[in-house]
């Protein structure tokens, strides 16, 4: 063989032997690379689309240009550069190698909170999202924040907080899971103790010092002061009117208080906020004297009336009387509503009792100073009927002003009927004006002065021993009464009745509706009285037949002096003559008492009229 050959041959065994030398030192680095594990590698190239980088792997590995973006879009390596990659597969299904530098950054993360959770150290993250429970925050990697773990108070808008950077204690870590709970308030914990110790310091009655609304009750707000909480009862929230403590203050809100009691013992704080300013009632008096006129909201609603406040923590009552001249109010409400503005008068002032009374209707004109001078007594007016009521109606003369016609004003006739059944609501009537009280606000109209009194009729035409007819219109236990003229009617007392008729039912001798005649034993215009009598009317008749009778017995020679004394005789006889069974009451009522009383008990018997 010659020397070049053999040279040749020793040259190809060496590069054989090289090549298997090479061959086991790639067999050797690829036993350190595992998949799912983190290398570190070489950027080598940086295209458009992706940033090439060598691990030590047969063929490099090529990844998403944007996993290497930072938050401001701008690329985090350059050629050159050193870079962690994680090995996801050697091979896909196009035989590519499979790598990740996203996931390399998360692994590197996560095994950093690792170490801070078992050193009980701090990581820092920013709130990206609102999710159910809680908010998600980015420390390198996703994290969970539960809401009870977000502040050292509840927050009611969690979304304020999106996009904001804080620092928080790690809770659990479960890498297995992918599972990280953050807590941002024992971080604030920490600070609230230090806080602590600088508020105490600070806690002295009639200071005043700043907090926040940490809890909100019925009975008034919670504030934190410091580490340190204290209580503004409802009470020392305002001199004003308060219904529940979230009318002035909501959760997180800051407020400035006074510090009203401090039990260094039991840590109890009693704040104030009212106290602040002085008490307004104590200028009550020289601010707003009787007569002055004031401006108020309306701020509560009664059946009585409505309170209105004049200024913070000084209210005064409208009460319904005083509302309006003309209307008669039932419910504020159909004057007033929660929140009006209203004028008013102050009328009363009692600043030891804190009681204010107001006068909406004094702002205005009275109408009935008008009302005087439009309808002077015993004017004739036309109205329409508004109202009918058992003891009279009520007439509308115009808007607001209305007038009573008292049942005993409405017709002459002594026996009253319901009003229901002589009018109608909204009947046109005519009246006539009686009296105006306009402090009272009270009009008097009457009916049946638009006619004569029919009584002083009977002046000239009727008299004591008068026989007339009437109509039986009322029946009574102690008599019938008789209508002998259009609203004028008299009693026949049952003493002047038949004792055969009175011992049974009048009703049966006398129906209603039937006329007979009686005499008048008693009359009395001005007491409108009068007695009637049906046994006189019988005794006169008798008489009259006893004489007729009698007249042809008498002798002519009889002078007529003793012509009487016979007539008496005649009627004593035929009393005489009568059997007690068959006895007829024929004598005379005549007795001044016997018909006055008769008079005075029809008076009685009289409707009683509502109002007199």
């Amino acid at each position: 063989m010659s020397e070049t050959a053999t040279q040749i041959n020793d040259n190809h065994i060496k590069f054989i032997e090289e090549e298997i030398d090479f061959e086991q030192l790639i067999s050797a680095s690829l036993d350190n690379l595992k998949e799912k594990e983190t290398v570190k590698g070489k950027v080598t190239n940086i295209s458009k689309d992706f940033v090439t980088v060598d691990f030590g792997y047969k063929s490099e590995g090529q990844i998403p240009k944007q996993e290497f973006q930072g938050e401001d879009g701008e690329l985090t390596v350059q050629d050159g550069d050193e870079t962690e990659v994680y090995i996801e597969r050697f091979e896909n299904d196009e035989g590519q190698v499979v790598v990740s530098k996203e996931k390399a950054d998360k692994l590197r993360v996560w095994g950093e909170v690792g170490e801070v959770f078992e050193q009980d150290g701090i990581v820092s993250g920013v709130i990206t999202a609102r999710i159910k429970g809680g908010l998600s925050v980015d420390i390198g990697i996703k994290a969970f924040l539960p809401g009870s773990q977000v502040d050292l108070r509840p927050i009611r808008n969690l979304d304020k907080l999106l996009g904001e950077r804080f620092d928080f204690k790690v809770l659990k870590y479960n890498p297995k899971r992918g599972n990280i709970v953050l807590s941002r308030r024992a971080i604030l914990e920490i600070d609230r103790q230090e806080q602590r110790k600088k508020t105490l310091g600070l806690l002295k009655e009639d200071s005043v010092i700043k907090g926040h609304v940490k809890n909100i009750t019925d009975y008034g707000v919670f504030v934190d002061l410091g580490g340190v909480d204290g209580l503004l009862h409802i009470t020392d929230m305002t001199w004003g009117r308060i219904v529940h403590p979230s009318e002035m203050y909501q959760i997180g809100d800051e407020i400035e208080v006074l510090i009203l009691k401090y039990d260094e013992e039991e840590e109890k704080v009693s704040l104030g906020l009212k106290q602040k300013t002085a008490n307004p009632w104590d200028m009550v008096k020289k601010n707003y004297p009787i007569g002055t006129e004031v401006s108020g909201k309306v701020v509560s609603l009664t059946n009585y009336g409505a309170f209105i406040e004049i200024e913070e923590g000084v209210e005064g009552l409208i009460h319904v009387s005083e509302m309006s001249w003309t209307k008669k109010v039932r419910q504020p409400s159909s004057v007033v509503s929660l929140g009006d503005v209203v004028k008013a008068i102050i009328k009363e002032l009692d600043t030891e009792q804190r009681r204010i009374s107001l006068s909406m209707k004094e702002t205005m004109s009275n109408p009935w100073n008008a009302v005087a001078e439009r309808y002077p007594p015993n004017a004739i007016v036309s109205g329409k009927i508004r109202n009918i009521t058992d003891f009279g109606i009520f007439v509308g003369l115009e808007e607001g002003i209305d007038g009573l016609v008292h049942v005993s004003d409405m017709s002459w006739s002594q026996r009253q009927k319901n009003p229901h059944e002589l009018y109608n609501k909204n009947d046109e009537i005519q009246v006539k004006i009686l009296s105006i009280d306009v402090d009272n606000q009270r009009l008097s109209l009457g009916i049946k002065q638009l006619e004569e009194d029919p009584w002083q009729a009977l002046e000239n035409n009727l008299n004591e021993g008068d026989v007339i007819t009437g109509k039986v219109v009322h029946v009574a236990d102690f008599g019938v009464f008789l209508e002998v003229r259009p609203g004028v009617e008299g009693l026949i007392h049952v003493s002047e009745i038949d004792k055969e008729v009175s011992k049974k039912s009048l009703t049966q001798f006398y129906p209603l509706g039937s006329e007979i005649q009686a005499k008048i034993i008693n009359l009395k215009l001005s007491e409108r009285r009068l007695g009637l009598s049906v046994t006189s009317v019988m005794d006169k008749d008798a008489t009259a037949e006893v004489v007729e009778s009698q007249d042809t017995d008498i002798p002519s020679e009889m002078s007529e002096k003793d012509k009487p004394k016979k007539k008496a005789k005649a009627e004593t006889e035929i009393v005489a003559d009568t059997s007690p069974e068959e006895e007829k009451p024929v004598k005379k009522a005549t007795k001044k008492a016997k018909a006055e009383d008769s008079a005075e008990q029809a008076d009685d018997a009289k409707p009683k009229e509502e109002g007199n």
